[in-house]
């Protein structure tokens, strides 16, 4: 038993690190094939370092790399060692793709400022949202809000949005130029919608109530066939005044339709209600953090 647990740890933490991977892979073609190249300054350490190179020619990949162990070691010591391995994985690998990416990409994939905004903040929110949905990080900008919201009462939210407002518009130091900020915040705020779209997605749950005449049917089918958890509710009709089983369960809401239509094969007279719920919290779904 213990070692069929262990073997499912394992693939599941192999699932999540090549997820991430991925993740650091996008990520690191949306800096250096449409943001760096297209001289847009983007959000968070990436940004820094891409002002860095722009003055210096020193390579974003290095930069990052340097920037994220400084504030790594220094949270380390603040914050304790709170951070996994998962971290220091991201920071090692994106920097090393971006050092290699960089290398090989030397102008922009489209020529179009704008549309490089775009698809580079589609990209690097995508990349995000994959990351942090497997419990990953780049470090960056999240530990020094991390750091500061220890000792002062903001949130880590503001505090970054006020940290990457002030990045990007410190880009105007470079070339006085106002159509550079707004390329900036262009692609930051194309990279937050998809980070939220990506991560709320993946975690969209739905609660469905089934009203059928063939209770017990349905209740076996869900529990040994979908493997999935169910409550049964005892009601009585509002018309009838009969006594009646209603069965609520909650699941992903990509799995909803093989649930539906397993209702439909066993009674497709049953009467069922689905809607979209804003958290489910426990065991199956997300843990309360």
């Amino acid at each position: 038993m213990k070692k069929s647990s262990s073997i499912q740890m394992s693939k599941f933490d192999f699932q999540s690190y090549l997820i991430i991977t991925i993740g650091l892979l996008v990520g690191s073609l949306a800096w250096t094939g449409f943001i760096i190249p297209a001289e847009i300054v983007g959000s968070g350490v990436g940004g820094i370092a891409t002002m860095i190179y722009y003055v210096t020619g020193f390579k974003v990949g290095y930069s990052v790399f340097l920037i994220n162990s400084v504030f790594l070691l220094v949270a380390l010591r603040v914050l304790g060692f709170g951070f996994g391995v998962k971290t220091i994985y991201g920071i090692t690998v994106l920097s090393f793709f971006l050092w290699l990416f960089q290398s090989l990409i030397t102008e922009p994939l489209v020529s179009d400022r704008f549309m490089c905004a775009i698809i580079g903040g589609i990209l690097a929110g995508a990349s995000a949202g994959m990351i942090l949905s497997r419990g990953g990080s780049t470090g960056g900008t999240d530990i020094l809000a991390m750091m500061i919201n220890k000792y002062k009462n903001y949130s880590p939210g503001q505090l970054l949005l006020t940290i990457d407002v002030v990045i990007i518009s410190s880009s105007y130091l470079l070339e006085h130029s106002i159509e550079q900020v707004v390329y900036g915040f262009v692609t930051m705020g194309v990279s937050a919608y998809c980070v939220d779209m990506i991560i709320e997605g993946s975690k969209q749950s739905v609660q469905i109530f089934i009203f059928t005449r063939k209770p017990d049917e349905i209740r076996k089918e869900v529990v040994y066939s979908l493997d999935q958890g169910i409550t049964v509710l005892s009601a009585t009709g509002g018309f009838s005044g009969e006594d009646v089983k209603v069965l609520m369960l909650l699941a992903r809401k990509r799995e909803s339709q093989t649930i539906l239509n397993m209702i439909k094969l066993v009674d497709p007279d049953a009467f069922i209600s689905l809607g979209s719920v804003m958290g489910v919290y426990g065991k199956g779904f997300d843990k309360i953090k």
